[in-house]
């Protein structure tokens, strides 16, 4: 999944992202209980060169899914 409109930040430290960012998402299922995900971002007017991070994601089963909800203080 490409994205590129976004928004300003990446994350909730406030990494910079402009208009001429783009956030490529590649999700794999590794293995069962495995999920995989990469992160590519390009953006030549916030950083001086394309860079990557890996997201590992386990599956707990017979847990309660934890909720998150995203508020307006939370964001600043």
């Amino acid at each position: 999944m490409t994205t590129t409109t976004i928004p300003t930040q990446l994350d909730v430290e406030g990494s910079p992202l402009t208009s001429s960012g783009e956030m490529t998402e590649r999700r794999r299922r590794e293995k069962i209980g495995l999920m995989q995900i990469d992160i590519a971002i390009e953006d030549p007017k916030a950083y001086s060169r394309p860079f990557t991070m890996r997201v590992n994601h386990q599956l707990m089963p017979d847990t309660e899914l934890i909720e998150f909800v995203c508020q307006e203080r939370d964001a600043r």
